[in-house]
């Protein structure tokens, strides 16, 4: 079963070569600007075989040479994968764990036997998989009192030493460059201590562990043991932590960055997926470091830097400003600045449509869109029950007003994201409808009391009841109703497929399986669309748009070659997490002030997601404000270029399936 096609979404936006770390002759320009060995791979499947392979291949080294390895190993969420891929090497008899000594590299303090634990995580993932023997296990003494924590972490070093140190230190670049529990401000020399969470990081572990139950200290080994390592090697994978990576790898040593002391390790391998790495300068402006590959992408995205750069419109841009910034190569290939400023000026002028269904009756030769066939039978996909309107409300709004046969298929039922408080409300608005209108029945106030029985009981972050879970899902389905009648989405058009992957009741999820791309293709092929609309916001920090991508992804292409769906155009959208590149955007679609107002309106039908939607992300502001703001940037940023200035846009990037 193909899962991982989201993946694809990144590989199109990047020309092989400069992301090809075996490109032995290219590689010490590509990566002149980086402090860190990098290895980048297309999928983090490819990344974390890399790594348990190298991790294979060290302990057996080091238990040939002096007859034990010894490692220190973090369970943060980037490591599973790894970790997964290392149990498939032990049990193809590639790697033994007999003489494998391991280190907890950090545990939560004080340690509740309910709450979260990296040790009972290591060994879910990998240490009760392999054969490692438990006295080798050495981790945060159980029930350690807060007065003999400094003594216990001497007591830890002291153990690390007299086993001979630690050959191999996993670990993840965590939120703002953090490793182990290291944030921002631990200096070079910190050792195991006691450390305080900040607010981010335990979001972290509570998006990671599936819990609200975080505490707000833990014991970390310090950057000071971590670079006494013989090896390191840190992963990091999506686009949150983009950023984060760069400074790390080419930035200055700071402790504002903890990943970056890395830079100071002689034998450190940094690997990473093409989001995390896509803010690295060999991907994102690579004619900084070497003779480009110049495709088109790369031309309009190396004129939007050097916008940035002289703060000109393209049209504005001189030959000097190419050559005074390292571009004096694309005037001589193009013959002049002029030449390069009109070709990304009308490429990026074609991008901009206010019929993101296509125009009828008008020449489509430069339009993101083809006139025919009209009206189109449109598909928006949206993983929860308001994306639609928070990351395309606008275009949605234009479709339906342009006649075109506007489906809305929302992916899951979002019940987890429904506050207890938001669903005692509807409860005490159906219990005065019942009373005006005479239903008292002895069934509906049983069932009543059992629920309220059970909300008053509760425990913090347990899940909900299977009677709580269809409420929470009819309250959602409800708003998502209200909305799409509210832009005109016609009553049997709305789709709630509740795909059975996201029906745990709580905040973790099940994997993807063949029974959640079924139903999408069903629909799929029940409406034979000719344009499907899907999220690419792979930022997101649950994890639920990737699996609800890889869904449609993968029914597309089981129907990739039926001959309606080779007349139809996939398309993707984003706006709730981060906004494409504009050197990347394909169709945008120009918004009005009143329109603004209209998509903000249709974004407040949903009020269970106003003020209390609990899994907003690092971003507290709420998801109408996130995207206003986007969809102005994006406008903003096309008219600084010299383009027609709008209030807001909302942008597209097509999807073209693999095919043989």
């Amino acid at each position: 079963m193909k899962t991982n096609l989201s993946s694809q979404i990144k590989l199109e936006r990047i020309p092989k070569r400069y992301y090809d770390p075996e490109g032995d002759v290219e590689l010490a320009a590509l990566t002149r600007e980086e402090k860190i060995y990098t290895r980048i791979f297309e999928t983090i499947t490819d990344g974390s075989e890399y790594i348990a392979s190298h991790i294979a291949r060290i302990i057996n080294l080091n238990v040939e040479q002096k007859d034990r390895c010894v490692l220190a190993l973090g369970a943060g969420n980037s490591t599973l994968s790894v970790y997964n891929a290392l149990i498939e090497l032990y049990r193809k008899g590639r790697v033994s764990f007999r003489n494998v000594i391991v280190y907890n590299l950090c545990e939560f303090f004080p340690l509740d036997p309910d709450g979260p634990s990296t040790l009972k995580r290591l060994k879910e993932t990998l240490l009760d998989h392999v054969d490692i023997h438990p006295e080798n296990i050495r981790t945060v003494k159980p029930g350690l009192v807060k007065a003999d924590v400094y003594e216990h972490c001497k007591e830890y070093e002291r153990e690390i030493r007299a086993s001979g140190g630690v050959d191999l230190t996993i670990c993840e670049v965590g939120p703002q460059g953090a490793i182990g529990f290291n944030e921002p401000g631990s200096l070079a020399t910190s050792l195991c201590r006691m450390v305080l969470l900040s607010g981010e990081m335990r979001q972290e572990i509570a998006n990671s562990y599936k819990t609200e139950n975080v505490p707000t200290t833990a014991i970390t080994l310090g950057i000071g043991n971590i670079l006494s390592s013989g090896r390191i090697i840190a992963m990091a994978w999506g686009e949150n932590r983009a950023s984060i990576i760069k400074a790390a790898v080419e930035g200055e040593v700071s402790t504002d960055v903890p990943a970056s002391f890395l830079q100071l390790h002689n034998h450190v391998r940094l690997v990473c997926d093409l989001s995390a790495a896509e803010d690295l300068t060999r991907l994102s402006r690579p004619w900084q470091v070497t003779s480009c590959e110049w495709t088109d992408k790369i031309i309009r995205r190396a004129i939007v830097w050097l916008c940035g750069v002289t703060h000109k419109p393209i049209l504005k841009l001189t030959d000097k400003d190419y050559t005074d910034n390292g571009l004096g190569e694309l005037v001589a290939l193009y013959g002049s600045a002029y030449n390069v400023n009109i070709k990304v000026f009308n490429e990026l002028q074609h991008t901009i449509t206010g019929w993101p269904g296509g125009k009828p009756d008008a020449d489509d030769t430069y339009r993101p869109e083809r006139a025919k066939p009209y009206p189109k039978r449109v598909i928006v996909f949206s993983p929860h029950p308001d994306d639609d309107v928070i990351s395309m409300g606008g275009t949605l709004k234009r479709l339906v007003d342009q006649k075109h046969d506007v489906h809305v298929a929302y992916e899951t039922s979002g019940n987890i994201a429904v506050g207890d408080e938001d669903m005692s409300r509807y409860l005490i608005v159906m219990d005065k409808i019942k009373a005006l209108l005479g239903f008292d029945t002895p069934e509906f106030e049983e069932k009543a009391k059992e629920i309220n029985e059970f909300l008053v009981t509760k425990p913090s972050g347990a899940p909900d009841s299977h009677d709580i879970r269809e409420i929470k899902t009819m309250i959602r389905q409800a708003e998502a109703t209200l909305a799409c009648h509210f832009i005109g989405v016609k009553h049997d058009n709305i789709h709630f497929l509740r795909l059975p992957f996201y029906e745990t009741g709580t905040i973790k999820k099940g994997d993807l399986t063949e029974t959640d791309i079924d139903i999408v293709r069903d629909l799929i092929t029940t409406v034979k669309p000719h344009q499907i609309f899907v999220a690419g916001d792979l930022a997101d920090p649950h994890g639920t748009h990737r699996v609800c991508t890889d869904a449609v992804l993968a029914a597309i292409d089981d129907v990739k070659d039926e001959p309606w769906m080779k007349d139809c155009r996939i398309w993707m959208y984003r706006g709730a997490w981060a906004e494409w590149e504009i050197d990347h955007i394909e169709m945008a679609v120009p918004i009005s002030p009143e329109e603004l107002r209209f998509k903000r309106n249709s974004i407040l039908k949903h009020q269970s997601q106003m003020e209390n939607a609990p899994f907003l992300g690092d971003d507290d502001r709420l998801f109408w404000q996130r995207a206003e703001e986007r969809n102005r940037a994006t406008a903003g940023l096309y008219e600084d270029l010299g383009l027609a200035s709008y209030e807001a846009m909302e942008a597209f990037v097509e999807y073209h399936p693999i095919r043989d």
